[in-house]
Formats: C-alpha cells, structure tokens, sequence
C-alpha cells in the first residue's frame, strides 16, 4: 500500500468544500508570489534589507503556499496541479488501491484512475 488513509467516495465529497477553500488560497497566494510590480521592486531592492515591503509580501506568500500544501499532505489529499485545480483521493476499489480523481470546476467526484495512470486513465465511476 502506497497511502495510509482511503477514502470512501462520500468521505472524498465531504472534503470538496475543504478542497475549493485550500485551492482558492494557493491561487491566491501564488498571485501575489508571481506579481509583476512586486518582482520589480524587489529585483532593485537592497539584498541587505530583504527587499522591504515587497519582501515581505513575497515571503508570507511563500509561507501562505507552504502551509497549505502541507495541508493538503496531513489529510492524506494528494494535491497534484493547483493551477487546474487537480486532486487525487486514495481509495480503495475491488481490493486494489485506486485514486478518485476530481478537477476543480467538476460539480462531482465522477472518476477514477489506477496509482500510475494518471489524470489520462481517468475512468467514470
């Protein structure tokens, strides 16, 4: 067994609402991360005083994407692209570990896919 923790399908949903609110911090916070003008001025800022204020705003969007993640990984959700929005769920299906698939913008977890398939062996449930 490759995971510790299996979702049963209506444990997976009932982690949706969870999972829209995390993602919608990571975005967020990678927004913020990525900002044109911050990394402008933090490209002419001084080395020695951490860029000041765009400093600060770049390292609390690191920590922002840093706890997060980690979030993610101590619920046992496997967070696999949160640009798309793209979660794996371990599950277990016909005795054999599986993951339930499900992309933000799904009103539903539909799919599922073998460990090594990946979001292309996506199959309906």
């Amino acid at each position: 067994m490759r995971h510790e923790r299996h979702f049963t399908l209506d444990e997976a949903r009932a982690e949706l609402p969870w999972v829209a609110g995390r993602l919608a911090a990571l975005r967020a916070a990678h927004a913020r991360l990525t900002d044109e003008e911050t990394r402008h001025v933090l490209a002419g800022g001084s080395a020695a005083n951490g860029g000041g204020v765009a400093g600060k705003q770049v390292g609390e969007a690191f920590l922002d994407i840093q706890a997060n993640v980690a979030a993610f990984d101590a619920r046992g959700i496997l967070l696999r692209d949160f640009d798309r929005g793209l979660v794996d769920f371990p599950s277990m299906r016909d005795g054999r570990e599986v993951y339930l698939c499900w992309i933000d913008g799904e009103a539903d977890i539909g799919y599922w896919h073998e460990l090594d398939a990946g979001f292309a062996g996506r199959r309906a449930l």
